[in-house]
């Protein structure tokens, strides 16, 4: 329990810190001074005031929110397919989503016409619903995860040259421009959409939460899960929903996102030393939130005025993760 007060608070605090750094950092530097007038009294230079509560603030709590869904998500999914490299982008879900929202972008606007956050959405978790259906029906098939993780990423590179041929090859500027999120970015965040994805995360997350319960005793076996009281069927499918849900929001907004649904669960696993869904729900999510807030930062000042993409980022840091994990838990892909 004292891991469990002391990640969480240790995730508290990075969080708190690398939030007061993304607000500070920009082509406009601000002092303390500045930035406390501007959030908490809402006072200062205009230019400033502009870009802290029109540009900074909308992409850092995004990114918080998305960061904190995608590992949740990734959470939920090696739970469903006992794995711990289970993932929204390992399996192609990210991509399936990414593709469907691609395709209803390009149609949409080649009609003059743009879509809202919650069309987004519902297209998102649509595509999400679809590559997952497929790897599911994949998983009948195939007795070894290891294999079902491969025909996942092979299900996700198709899903992805399908869009990348779509956006370059496009004619309207507008529909070109969709490049930049199809590799994954939180730039042009606005407050609508930080409304939107906070209601359905915070909604989302909290089911999962509940969930807790079910998925700790699902964790020590079917049988157990079952004389527990436990409706299989109805957790799965529960499963399912939610991790489409958290991840198909995370690409509607931000584009697909790496390994952050995959490496984040097993490093709040490790820091905790504990393996209770009621602690890990919550720590993955913080957890989430700072990885993917940090790798925001280095995307966008590391080589300023040019912005990496967030992927390129999560990928440098968090790959040794993934690679680690595989090796610990290699026996089991034997």
């Amino acid at each position: 329990m004292k891991r469990v007060v002391i990640s969480i608070a240790g995730s508290l605090g990075l969080l708190l810190f690398l939030l007061w750094l993304n607000v500070n950092t920009g082509s406009v530097d601000l002092s303390i001074s500045e930035i406390y007038q501007i959030i908490i009294h809402k006072t200062g230079d205009e230019t400033a005031y502009r870009i802290v509560w029109d540009i900074r603030l909308p992409r850092i709590l995004a990114a918080m929110i998305l960061g904190g869904a995608l590992s949740v998500s990734g959470f939920l999914l090696q739970t469903f397919f006992r794995n711990p490299i289970a993932g929204p982008f390992v399996l192609g879900i990210s991509s399936g989503a990414k593709l469907l929202v691609a395709v209803s972008m390009i149609l949409m606007l080649q009609k003059g016409r743009h879509m809202s956050s919650w069309g987004l959405i519902f297209v998102a978790f649509l595509g999400s619903l679809m590559t997952m259906g497929f790897v599911l029906l994949l998983s009948l098939k195939m007795t070894h995860m290891s294999v079902l993780v491969v025909c996942g990423i092979m299900v996700g590179y198709i899903c992805t040259a399908i869009t990348d041929f779509m956006v370059t090859f496009a004619d309207d500027s507008n529909i070109v421009n969709l490049h930049n999120w199809s590799q994954g970015s939180f730039a042009g965040m606005t407050w609508d959409n930080v409304k939107v994805m906070a209601v359905l995360v915070a909604i989302t997350v909290l089911l999962s939460f509940f969930l807790a319960k079910p998925i700790g005793a699902y964790h020590l076996g079917e049988n157990y899960a079952r004389n527990m009281g436990v409706s299989i069927k109805v957790l799965r499918v529960a499963l399912i929903l939610l991790s489409s849900v958290l991840s198909g929001c995370v690409t509607a907004f931000a584009g697909p996102i790496s390994f952050v649904g995959i490496a984040v669960p097993h490093l709040m696993k490790m820091a905790m030393k504990s393996a209770k869904p009621i602690f890990l729900i919550p720590g993955c999510f913080l957890g989430g939130a700072v990885v993917t807030l940090f790798s925001d930062f280095v995307a966008r000042t590391v080589f300023a005025p040019v912005e990496l993409s967030i992927s390129t980022v999560t990928a440098i840091f968090l790959v040794p993760v993934v690679i680690y994990m595989m090796l610990v838990t290699r026996r089991s892909f034997e």
